[in-house]
């Protein structure tokens, strides 16, 4: 047997005991116990406290399994009446549920001896019983949290840096993300109020699993609420760990790297391209509890388990560590020959993984031979456009349906990232003024995505030419104005991802058969937790001219970055003149300049295109004063999307004054000039590029 063979049968017996080991240690991991036992008041043994108890106890275990693993209830008169309530996880069947719950009742009492206010929770299911009425309260009190104590940028994973806290910040937006979905599924569509899901939208993280759950007696807004609460807590407790929770009597969560619920996920954010990494010993989960609890005795029944629990559980987790340093070493070996670059290892993608992305109905994977074929070789007579990224091509498959092909250039700096985001963003968001997407293929260095075809190619090709602006009226404009805000309004806030586009612009604007807009071009989106206002990066890329000031000179981009370039966009559209192209005779303003200029003498109507002259004028006038309230150079001082569509559609709403646009003094360049229209009645077809920030 050769030295390649019995490293590779090695790798596999390895790795299958390791996955073999690990799931038995899952199983002593999940008996794990949490408690907390009040201070508050205790009972004593036969008193009518302690046989209330009882009876709740029986109570509570024979409901339960009948109601959707939830249960709550009181029984006796005051002063020692008991209320209690008790919740399985919405994964596990009847009788998983009812051993627990039976489980439960013995446990506590062993671990909190006499106290009358207790609450125990396992992985499967929780109990908490007191003196005090509760039942109908929707405090999630007595939490308790639980983290793993490696960290995301511990090195577990090949490429990253420890040093660098960029990776760590996307993971918590990715977490937020995930858990953010859950809690949406868990209150407003699951009768239990549970939800679970996996997200993976990037190679360089792992795949990330999520669960969330509230008591079925809460309201949809009462849940989400709650878990809400739990989000903001969680993320800021557990800043880059790789798994966490916190359990609550009324609503819990939790997310992890390995897989730890029962069946498929209600949700999935992205493909699941990458291998869950397995589950680690449960003696990473360091619990946490707060300081008004008290810790019972191990000399109890209950201790000795827990005592014989952790001892397995420590066995075990020393047979995995020893069977891990193995896996690493033939792994090593198994490499050793092959080994890529850092950048290189983070972004190929490996033949397991595409065969990962064909299955899902989500990504349809095109050999590169169809495309070739369908755009009769990449043919230029098929060219419908030169993106920022690479030529757009006309394609026609072999059952006749129309296509538009987006072949990414090999230097175009759209790397793996870009276009496995721009895949999985837009598989994911279902919008009528959102371009569709149909497929991809990747075969070495080319990569392609395949869109469906619109007729009418982009926004640009009509509003910035002479001889075709006049095809577009402005009942038409408007309605193609009302679309792409309708659109950016489902990105920043009805999709299930909070997308930032980064790059509207004409160009990416593309118009169906009945000249209806689509967003497209998701390469530079960027996906945003629910509570995030705000982001940096070191990495501005983009259209200048489209650009907000903050973002373009220290990195910013939020919502409101999207709204600057919609007002460019606008008053582009209303007035048939790039932003970047224009020129007003001797005096070098910009389209922001010339606008701001005619608002503050009462004369627009020199700013509205020509072709649009015999209309009325008001909803035009209408158009630019909104235009001119997003373009302003505080992003406070802008409105949001939904402010947008209303100023635009409401008449009788009252528009505040804007202040001095951004950009309001850069002129176009020499070139520019030399180049331009100088009578300025066209739309100049020249673009302002700068090299450094980064644009496009």
């Amino acid at each position: 047997m050769s030295i390649n063979r019995w490293i590779r049968n090695s790798y596999v017996f390895f790795q299958t005991l390791f996955l073999i080991t690990t799931l038995l240690c899952l199983n002593l991991a999940s008996a794990q116990i949490q408690y907390a036992c009040s201070s508050t008041g205790n009972y004593t043994n036969n008193s009518t406290y302690s046989s209330n108890l009882k009876e709740l106890f029986s109570s509570l275990s024979t409901e339960s399994v009948a109601i959707q693993g939830f249960s709550k209830n009181t029984f006796g008169a005051k002063p020692d009446q008991t209320y209690g309530l008790v919740l399985c996880r919405g994964d596990i069947n009847s009788s998983m549920c009812d051993q627990c719950l039976n489980s439960s009742t013995v446990d506590i009492t062993d671990l909190c001896p006499q106290s009358k206010q207790a609450t125990i929770c396992y992985d499967y299911c929780l109990l908490q019983y007191s003196n005090q009425n509760y039942l109908n309260s929707t405090d999630n009190a007595n939490l308790i949290s639980m983290y793993n104590t490696q960290n995301v940028t511990g090195g577990r994973f090949s490429g990253w840096d420890s040093s660098n806290n960029t990776v760590k910040n996307y993971f918590n937006t990715v977490v937020n993300t995930l858990l953010s979905g859950v809690s949406d599924q868990a209150a407003y569509n699951s009768r239990k109020r549970f939800g679970t899901g996996v997200i993976n939208i990037t190679e360089s993280l792992p795949v990330i699993y999520g669960l969330s759950q509230c008591t079925p007696d809460f309201s949809n807004d009462t849940c989400r609420a709650c878990l809400q609460d739990l989000i903001d807590q969680l993320v800021q407790l557990f800043d880059g760990r790789q798994g966490g929770r916190i359990l609550g009597v009324r609503c819990n969560l939790r997310y992890e790297i390995y897989t730890f619920f029962n069946g498929n996920p209600d949700i999935q954010f992205g493909s699941i391209s990458g291998t869950a990494v397995a589950n680690p010993p449960a003696s990473d989960d360091k619990p946490t509890q707060p300081p008004t609890m008290n810790a019972p005795s191990n000399t109890s029944k209950g201790g000795k388990n827990r005592l014989f629990i952790i001892i397995i559980s420590l066995a075990s987790s020393l047979f995995i560590l020893a069977c891990f340093i193995i896996f690493l070493w033939v792994r090593k070996l198994r490499y050793s020959e092959t080994e890529d670059s850092q950048e290189e290892s983070m972004l190929a993608i490996s033949d397991e993984t595409l065969n990962l992305w064909s299955r899902s109905s989500d990504f349809p994977l095109f050999k590169f031979n169809q495309i070739a074929n369908a755009t009769n070789n990449f043919s230029s007579d098929n060219k419908l456009g030169q993106g920022g990224f690479g030529p757009v091509y006309k394609g026609v498959l072999q059952d006749g349906l129309e296509i538009a092909v987006k072949r990414l250039s090999t230097h175009s700096g759209q790397g793996l990232i870009e276009f496995k985001n721009e895949i999985e963003l837009i598989a994911k968001l279902q919008h009528r003024n959102l371009v569709r997407l149909l497929g991809w293929c990747i075969q070495g260095e080319e990569k392609v995505l395949i869109y469906e075809f619109m007729p009418n190619k982009s926004l640009d090709f009509f509003i910035f030419d002479k001889t075709r602006e006049a095809l577009l009226n402005w009942e038409k404009r408007f309605e193609i104005i009302e679309g792409i805000a309708q659109g950016l309004l489902y990105l920043h806030k009805h999709s299930r991802l909070r997308i930032i586009h980064r790059d509207l612009k004409a160009s990416n604007v593309l118009l169906d058969s009945e000249m209806n807009p689509k967003i497209s071009d998701f390469g530079l989106a960027r996906i945003f937790g629910p509570k995030e206002l705000q982001a940096n990066t070191n990495r501005v890329v983009g259209t200048y001219g489209y650009m907000a000031p903050e973002y373009a000179s220290e990195g910013l981009f939020s919502i409101k970055s999207d709204v600057f370039s919609y007002g460019v966009l606008l008053l582009e559209i209303v007035s048939g003149k790039r932003n970047m192209g224009f020129h007003q005779y001797g005096d070098f303003l910009n389209l922001l300049g010339y606008a701001w200029d005619r608002w503050k003498v009462g004369n627009i109507s020199e700013l509205i295109c020509p072709a649009l002259s015999e209309v009325s004028q008001k909803q035009i006038e209408r158009c630019i004063h909104v235009a001119l309230l997003c373009v302003q150079e505080n992003p406070a001082d802008r409105p949001t999307m939904s402010d947008v569509i209303a100023f635009l559609t409401t008449e009788n709403i009252v528009l505040p004054e804007p202040k001095q646009p951004a950009y309001f003094n850069i002129r176009v360049s020499e070139r520019a000039v030399n180049s331009s229209d100088l009578d300025g009645s066209s739309c100049s077809i020249n673009d302002v590029t700068l090299t450094n920030p980064e644009v496009r």
